[in-house]
């Protein structure tokens, strides 16, 4: 006879709860915060290499 064996992924599906509403929105909060600053951060520094490119070339112009 083959062996019943417990499958582990199915009691840890079991044991998760629902995340308080308070503690899902101060995540989803803290998420776009974070994305935000990746985003100005990716702003500023891909384009100060091109204003600054852009800048030194007008300025050896004059």
């Amino acid at each position: 006879m083959a062996k019943q064996h417990k499958n582990p992924f199915k009691e840890l599906e079991a044991s998760l709860l629902e995340a308080p509403p308070g503690m899902k929105k101060k995540v989803m909060n803290d998420i776009a915060a974070a994305k935000l600053i990746l985003d100005m951060a990716s702003l500023f520094s891909i384009n100060m290499g091109s204003a600054l490119r852009r800048l030194f070339r007008t300025l050896g112009n004059h």
